[in-house]
């Protein structure tokens, strides 16, 4: 979390562009082309696909035999008292039924494992993607939406592929090839049973169009609800520390409330079209039925036709009912493709930006040198950076830049301490070395060369970082340590555990270096999660060191032992450390002061003291008097 308050114009844990609760959300393309999509991933497993849907369609199609052969059946065998040939009509009959069965279950085989594979193939995919998401991404969207549309957007989407994709292509091709059937046999009672068509494809229209709406807001309601369990669950300390669970509780209930109204409306929408898809067919039947009857009362119609005629109708009934609850599932999985391309359609920010441009920073004006500014340095060589301009992309409109014009230079293996107010910018500007944030003016060079001229990974095997909050995984000791360099070993992890004064307490877990430290790291204290980040950015010995407030945790006799075995490391690499007391900015072989985004002084420690006033009053921790200190050091320049 930056230093620097970041206004949003935005709901808090709402991603940009996502509707609020309880509003409806923004128009979004059809459901046709929203599915289409998918398409990239369903692709590599197209034939077992294609292969499942035509052999849904033979089985369905052999359903529509069964009641030809009961006309013939009825109008031969059965009229004729033919027991031979009653009994050859029910062998066909039953195979007909054994082959329908077994090509239905081989659909199911066929689809099972090349769909659990297309899930897999996206959630790694969004995992991915979200992992290479610049941190602004994040700063703007809430994990709950993340993680709800890893899990259940995507469960939809694979029931949707497995289903009713299938049974849309199925169930059309069978109502299709049933209708032919019915006018063949007989067109006047055909027409009839195909009335109810125009109306059904207006209602289907409508719900449609009403469907999409609420099952997008729906997701996006589950979305809200996750996070909040998330958020309770991590800050369950917080919470039971204040005696939230109130107020929790009622949160959780007045999102849940919101999320069982939206299904409700769902629930209202496809009970209304399943009563009419229901009911305006078997009018069309009965219809048809007593026509029938009374036409095969007159010789007009035999007998096994209207039974073949009737069997084929009642055949139709399952496809024609199921459209509603196929277009239901089909729009509930439009919207959570909509929701997983909304991630997937962010721009990444490790793409290779200055060598995919074709361009060389470090050799244009810029390369050789440094601009002018506080800290000047011969040859290019260390950290640098020069008139560096940086604000938030989600800063209100006119609002002042967060860093104006920094120029500063930290020689190679020097320590700069970086002090200022709370406010300042100085997390932010920590933040634009390993291009957590990308800066929007200027530059930042390490040993002459711009860092967009290098890949992610290559800039962040030079830099390492330590945060003021420190961020552990669900994992051991050793392994959280040992996340902060390639190709680390035994070696190196003992080392970086005696730098950081954690070798003692971590020898003391259960399980010591192999001790689970659960969760965010939260079965440790804030000093002992603190150390072992210090020790995870120095375990790979890197060349440039950035430290925001790495001792803030540590007690005054554990920081200056901390101190004395990190005074070793920066020793030997160039580090930029974010300090607020005096013991830390002794760390520094030179102190750079940050006030209103801008580098005000820089010189050593003592040197500060004595001329600048807001530094002496920011170092004797005279909060109060650093705003009139930061006044008078304005007017003064």
């Amino acid at each position: 979390m930056s230093d620097t308050a970041k206004v949003t114009s935005q709901q808090p844990g709402r991603p940009a562009g996502a509707p609020a609760a309880g509003q409806p959300p923004a128009p979004r393309r059809s459901a046709v082309r929203s599915l289409l999509r998918l398409w990239p991933f369903v692709r590599p497993v197209r034939a077992r696909l294609f292969t499942a849907a035509f052999v849904a369609v033979l089985a369905s199609c052999i359903g529509l035999v069964i009641p030809l052969v009961l006309k013939w059946l009825v109008d031969g065998p059965i009229a004729d008292r033919d027991p031979a040939g009653a009994w050859l009509g029910g062998g066909y009959l039953l195979l007909l039924g054994l082959a329908e069965a077994g090509l239905f279950g081989l659909r199911r085989w066929l689809v099972a494992r090349p769909l659990a594979s297309v899930e897999a193939a996206m959630r790694e995919s969004l995992y991915r993607h979200v992992q290479r998401l610049p941190v602004a991404f994040h700063d703007r969207w809430a994990s709950g939406q993340l993680l709800s549309r890893g899990t259940t957007d995507l469960q939809l989407l694979r029931l949707f592929l497995a289903f009713p994709l299938t049974f849309l292509v199925v169930n059309a091709t069978t109502i299709l090839v049933g209708c032919a059937i019915l006018l063949v046999q007989h067109w006047s009672l055909g027409l009839v049973l195909l009335a109810p068509i125009v109306p059904l494809i207006v209602l289907c229209s409508v719900f449609e169009a009403k469907y999409a709406v609420a099952a997008r807001r729906a997701q996006d309601q589950v979305g809200d609800l996750t996070t909040v369990v998330e958020e309770s669950v991590l800050g369950i300390r917080i919470v039971k520390g204040f005696g939230r669970h109130r107020s929790q509780a009622r949160a959780f209930r007045a999102l849940t409330a919101r999320l069982r109204t939206t299904e409700l409306r769902k629930a209202r929408l496809l009970a209304a079209l399943w009563a009419f898809v229901m009911t305006l067919p078997e009018l069309a039947i009965g219809a048809a039925l007593v026509l029938g009857t009374v036409q095969v009362a007159d010789g007009e119609l035999s007998a096994g036709t209207l039974v073949a005629f009737l069997s084929t109708a009642l055949a139709l009934i399952w496809p024609v009912e199921s459209i509603g609850f196929l277009l239901a599932m089909s729009n509930d999985a439009a919207a959570a493709t909509d929701r997983f391309f909304e991630v997937l359609d962010e721009p990444p920010a490790d793409r290779d930006d200055a060598r995919a441009a074709g361009e060389h920073p470090a050799e244009d004006g810029f390369g050789g040198g440094f601009a002018k500014g506080h800290g000047d340095g011969p040859g290019g060589a260390g950290l640098a950076f020069h008139d560096v301009f940086f604000r938030y992309p989600d800063a209100p409109a006119g609002a002042p830049p967060t860093l104006r014009g920094i120029d500063l230079h930290i020689r190679p293996g020097e320590t700069l301490a970086l002090v200022g107010a709370t406010g300042s910018g100085k997390t932010t500007l920590t933040a634009l070395v390993p291009r957590l944030h990308d800066v929007t003016g200027g530059r930042i060079t390490l040993d002459g060369t711009d860092i967009t001229a290098l890949t992610r990974d290559e800039l962040r095997a030079r830099v390492a970082v330590a945060f003021e909050e420190p961020t552990l995984f669900s994992a051991t000791a050793a392994e959280n340590v040992l996340m902060g360099g390639e190709n680390t070993g035994t070696d190196d992890l003992v080392r970086a555990l005696r730098v950081a004064q954690a070798e003692e307490f971590v020898d003391a877990l259960p399980d010591g270096r192999d001790t689970e430290v659960g969760e965010q790291g939260l079965s440790l204290s804030g000093g002992q999660r603190q150390r072992l980040a210090l020790a995870r950015a120095v375990v790979g010995r890197p060349r440039f060191l950035v430290l925001d407030d790495p001792l803030s945790a540590l007690d005054v006799h554990t920081e200056a032992l901390v101190e004395a075995a990190l005074r070793q490391v920066l020793a030997t690499t160039t580090a930029l450390v974010v300090a607020h007391r005096p013991s830390t900015v002794l760390l520094a072989d030179r102190v750079a002061l940050l006030s209103g985004g801008r580098i005000a002084a820089i010189g050593t420690h003592h040197q500060l003291l004595r001329e600048n006033v807001e530094y002496a009053a920011l170092m004797s921790g005279a909060a109060a008097d650093v705003g009139t200190a930061r006044r008078e050091g304005e007017n003064a320049r």
